[in-house]
């Protein structure tokens, strides 16, 4: 009968917000630094596959969306805001799980980060770009990086959970 709260040493959310919160503060310091010393478009090649580059995107992922009238701005917001109610909802009942937890901390820090580019500028800022014989791969940041993390974390979870049961 025991209740998970923030506080259980056992089964505390507590571990899963933190590395929420470090996700969403490495997002928002490295977005602080692209959109000061880089102008929209600067980009600095790294390597022969990989330059930084600051791009701004109106849409989701893979910028669905982004030529859209503005509108997608705060559909996209809401369902950032409403991910992250849920996901803390989530970590509440199964923070003793600890590869769903994992997974669901990393969604909610980068769901945040981007949700507060939305908010602040209209718009996500992207600066990775990797790139291969003239192919281009969609630029994004540290807070797409942890929501792909967390979903191929999600994925392996299920995975391992149904090899359990059988």
């Amino acid at each position: 009968m025991a209740k998970t709260t923030f506080t259980h040493s056992h089964n505390s959310v507590l571990p899963w917000l933190g590395l929420a919160l470090i996700l969403l503060i490495a997002d928002q310091f490295t977005k602080v630094l692209i959109l000061g010393y880089y102008r929209l478009g600067d980009s600095t090649y790294v390597t022969s596959f990989f330059n930084v580059v600051r791009v701004h995107n109106t849409g989701a992922a893979f910028s669905f969306l982004a030529s859209a009238s503005g509108w997608q701005r705060w559909l996209f917001t809401a369902i950032g805001v409403a991910a992250a109610l849920f996901i803390l909802w989530l970590l509440r009942s199964h923070s003793g799980q600890k590869l769903f937890s994992f997974a669901l901390a990393c969604i909610l820090g980068g769901a945040i980060g981007n949700v507060i580019d939305r908010a602040m500028h209209g718009y996500v800022v992207d600066f990775l770009q990797f790139h291969w014989a003239g192919w281009y791969f969609p630029s994004f940041n540290i807070a797409d990086s942890a929501i792909t993390i967390g979903a191929i974390c999600l994925v392996l979870d299920e995975l391992l959970r149904v090899r359990h049961t059988r």
